[in-house]
Parts: C-alpha cells; structure tokens; sequence
C-alpha cells in the first residue's frame, strides 16, 4: 500500500534471518506479530530475544491489534521536498516500535496521536510494517 509521500523514498530493503522469520511471515500474511513471555505473561517487541521482567528466552509470537499511538518522531526531507516521517510508536498491547508514519503531515504530527498498522515492501525486501493515522 504506497502513498505519495513515501514514493521515490531512499530505503534500504528488509531481509530475514532465522530470528525473524516468523515475525516475516505475518507481515507478509498483513498480520503484526509481537512477543509473549509465556512464564509471566508480558507483552514484548518482535525484536526482542529474551523477556526484559523474567530472563525467559521462551518467548511466542501472537499477533497484536495494529492499533498504537505516536511517541516521538522525527521529519526529515526526502526527494521532490517531501517529509519523510519516522517514529516510534506505542503498541495498545504495550511495547514501542521504530517505523515510518505515511500520510500525516508533519504540522499534524502530535504526541499520542492515534495510528493504525499497514504494510508496505520496499525493493526486494520483506514487508515492515508502517503507520497511518487511525
């Protein structure tokens, strides 16, 4: 799902390791994965290889709502003086992501503005998931 502000875009493709497989796999099924800690229960980053409260490193993936809000974020101009916006962002679910927020201008642009999931493949890479707002 490309939007104008993210054509043209200088990105580097996303490839996949034995870590991040599954994490890959549903992004390309549209589905955002994160980690859960099956000995206390806590709700973890998909980059994350061991439970921040437990030390367990039998962590399982579920997949998280899509919704979040916006934390912080950076504008930086892109080709054609377009913003190209990324941010880190709240998960409903609880934990913090890096990704690109498409189709907000950056005068629009608040702390806790409500977000919602997409996805988008750059060049040969894997689908990263990307924020619209909600």
């Amino acid at each position: 799902m490309a939007s104008s502000d993210s054509r043209d875009v200088p990105v580097i493709s996303v490839s996949r390791n034995e870590a991040s497989a599954e994490f890959f796999d549903g992004t390309a099924r549209g589905e955002l994965l994160v980690r859960r800690c099956p000995q206390c229960s806590l709700v973890i980053a998909p980059n994350v290889p061991q439970c921040p409260d437990c030390a367990s490193i039998d962590l399982t993936w579920e997949p998280a709502g899509g919704t979040a809000t916006l934390v912080t974020w950076t504008v930086v101009p892109g080709p054609d003086d377009t913003a190209v916006v990324a941010g880190i962002v709240e998960l409903t679910e609880g934990p913090w992501l890096h990704a690109r927020i498409l189709g907000v201008a950056p005068e629009d642009l608040a702390e806790g503005l409500a977000l919602s999931v997409g996805f988008q493949r750059y060049g040969d890479g894997e689908a990263v998931p990307v924020f619209h707002a909600a």
